[in-house]
């Protein structure tokens, strides 16, 4: 079975229903993240960033329902945001920024499966990297202090992620001070399985590789490369640095488990080639991901 016939590319969907997949995936996402705060977050007063750790912590103090506390920051934020950078940042954080508050206030009567507080950082963590992980490729966003931060870079040219951190790490500092260092410290962890699930979401387990072939017989391990490891291949013109000669490149993207197979489809040919292979963390196109 070729390459080709292996993997069909998904035809694309109609504008209309890419619009309607994305609400979709929006509202799915939200809805999860908000399972994970009220299960798991809130009943152990992990605030670990964002306006959902601010509503944390407003809780903590003036017993005010964490849907209101986000609705309050949400909605000043995403017209200030519609202001300093434009329309379509907008739109794309409407309905999450509404949302997400609603299926708080609505999952709000759920009971905690754990009061251990390790538990709930690390399966708060995991829901909300999958939740955002979800928003994400819908092209959406929850809005809160990732809007804050993007007006924050183009108002005053600071980096985006330092803007994130610096906001994330005031609600952490201030969990410290009104809950307790040691919650504070659940919060770096829930923080960092977020990002981490997060990754995992978007690039999945199986790694490719990418590999450049430097060989005096690239005209050889072409044909082999395209027909028995069945794998497209670009050919590139380099130059020795020492030699000055001319080089031909191949460079091939492979997975994971053909690596071996490639290293022993040189040597054999050409035990001599230069080959060079590293880890990448997303390849689209035909043979791999679509774009779907």
């Amino acid at each position: 079975m070729t390459q080709k016939t292996r993997r069909q590319a998904r035809a694309p969907l109609s504008p209309s229903m890419q619009v309607a997949w994305n609400m979709i995936q929006v509202v799915v996402g939200s809805c999860l993240l908000a399972l994970s705060f009220n299960l798991f977050l809130l009943p152990s007063g992990i605030a670990s960033g964002g306006v959902a750790g601010i509503s944390v912590l407003v809780q903590r103090v003036a017993n005010i329902a964490p849907a209101i506390t986000q609705w309050s920051f949400n909605i000043p934020l995403f017209i200030a945001a519609i202001a300093v950078l434009g329309k379509k940042f907008g739109a794309k954080s409407i309905l999450g920024s509404i949302i997400f508050p609603f299926f708080v206030l609505l999952t709000a009567h759920l009971p905690a499966p754990t009061d251990n507080p390790i538990l709930a950082a690390i399966y708060g963590g995991i829901g909300v990297g999958l939740g955002l992980s979800i928003v994400f490729r819908g092209g959406g966003s929850t809005g809160g202090l990732d809007l804050a931060a993007q007006m924050l870079h183009k108002l005053t040219g600071i980096p985006y992620n330092l803007a994130v951190v610096c906001f994330d790490g005031a609600v952490i500092i201030g969990t410290a001070i009104i809950i307790s260092p040691e919650v504070a410290l659940y919060a770096l962890i829930s923080l960092f399985v977020t990002s981490k699930t997060i990754d995992f979401a978007q690039n999945g387990l199986q790694l490719s590789k990418v590999a450049f072939i430097i060989s005096e017989r690239s005209e050889e391990l072409e044909p082999i490369i395209l027909h028995d490891l069945d794998r497209g291949l670009t050919k590139l013109k380099g130059e020795g640095g020492y030699t000055g000669h001319a080089r031909n490149v191949i460079m091939v993207v492979v997975a994971q488990h053909e690596v071996v197979k490639l290293k022993k489809t040189v040597a054999r040919h050409d035990p001599s080639a230069f080959v060079i292979i590293s880890n990448t963390a997303e390849v689209l196109g035909e043979g791999f991901k679509s774009y779907q």
